[in-house]
């Protein structure tokens, strides 16, 4: 049974202790790693979108680049592995993304060491508990005071 690990990004920002444990389990787990930037967009109606379809295109570049490094090093170590951008409502889209694609064995927040504390939770938290597998978030270790 192939193995599926999903890292989950959001707003071009990404946290590398995530991508090294992503690295490390796909190594353990001989198992393949997709790579998600969810990016939070109000897409009011299509005349809007259309509008922007510019800054859309650029985001896409720039995303493409920053995704297709991580994906070039993971390759390098002999793993497996896919990109996507998703524009819009994060927790809608990400739902979207899973709900295409065959179950993953984890999920790894990617764009900091810990979920961002809100009044109404984050996003990913709240979907969180819909999830068919763990989600991980990675601590870097610090020294002992």
């Amino acid at each position: 049974m192939l193995q599926r690990t999903l890292v989950v990004m959001e707003n071009e920002e990404v946290c590398s202790p995530a991508i090294d444990y992503a690295r490390e389990l796909a190594l353990r787990l001989d198992a393949e790693v997709t790579l998600l930037m969810v990016v939070e967009m109000a897409i009011l109606d299509r005349t809007w979108l259309g509008s922007k379809r510019s800054a859309i295109s650029d985001l896409d570049d720039r995303v493409g680049r920053q995704l297709a490094a991580i994906a070039s090093d993971l390759l390098k170590g002999g793993i497996s592995t896919s990109v996507a951008l998703r524009v819009g409502d994060p927790a809608q889209e990400f739902v979207k993304f899973l709900a295409e694609r065959p179950p993953f064995q984890a999920v790894i927040w990617g764009s900091g060491e810990h979920l961002p504390e809100h009044p109404k939770r984050h996003w990913l938290s709240k979907v969180a508990d819909s999830l068919e597998c763990p989600l991980w978030t990675v601590h870097s270790r610090r020294p002992p005071n």
